[in-house]
């Protein structure tokens, strides 16, 4: 029970950090745009990666250098198109969205698709789940192993669901065309940050 408390902590902290992910299924929420398999999407994208570094094999893709420079330049300029997107988005936005119709809404596949690409082209994700929590669970015996990998399961899980469906106490708010505005550019802002910060590793790395 102790290591499921302690899994479930140290990926909380790492996951409820803002970042693209999570600002990107907060909207999705808010849009009420397919919510559930992005949010499920999310949770097994963290399942796969977090017990692949819990089972060891996260310490091979941090020792490899042209991989994490591959990954990071593939993420940054991901990252600055969506961001430029929402920078443009916020611009253009005359009026309030209509979130609560159906007409618009995206297909499935591309929604999981879109998920799939804000998930897997940050490396900060491989540093996360791989790197930091592999690099715990290695202290760990294979029993406690087991149980600090449910731990940080459940906090992936209870998170993004929560996120999803819990940002739907904020449609009165967001019914404004001024706070979808401001929430666009918030998503503009953390998008290109975290390509900054990811082609600025990459730069670097490979001097």
């Amino acid at each position: 029970m102790n290591e499921i408390v302690r899994g479930a902590l140290i990926s909380g902290s790492l996951i409820v950090a803002i970042g693209a992910q999570n600002v990107f299924v907060l909207k999705q929420g808010l849009l009420k745009n397919n919510i559930f398999w992005v949010a499920l999407t999310c949770f097994l994208c963290d399942f796969i990666l977090m017990t692949l570094g819990i089972l060891g094999v996260g310490s091979i893709i941090s020792s490899n250098e042209i991989a994490t420079v591959i990954l990071a330049v593939a993420g940054g300029l991901f990252l600055l198109f969506y961001g430029f997107k929402s920078f443009r988005s916020s611009w253009l936005a005359t009026s309030s969205l209509e979130i609560q119709s159906d007409s618009k809404k995206t297909p499935i596949y591309k929604t999981i698709a879109v998920t799939l690409a804000i998930t897997l082209l940050n490396p900060h994700v491989y540093l996360d789940t791989l790197v930091v929590i592999g690099g715990v669970a290695g202290t760990l015996a294979w029993d406690a192993k087991l149980q600090f990998l449910i731990g940080t399961l459940l906090a992936s899980f209870i998170w993004f669901f929560a996120l999803g469906y819990g940002s739907r106490w904020l449609i009165p708010f967001f019914k404004k065309p001024s706070a979808w505005r401001i929430l666009d550019f918030f998503i503009g802002c953390v998008m290109f940050l975290i390509a900054y910060q990811l082609l600025k590793f990459a730069a670097q790395t490979s001097v």
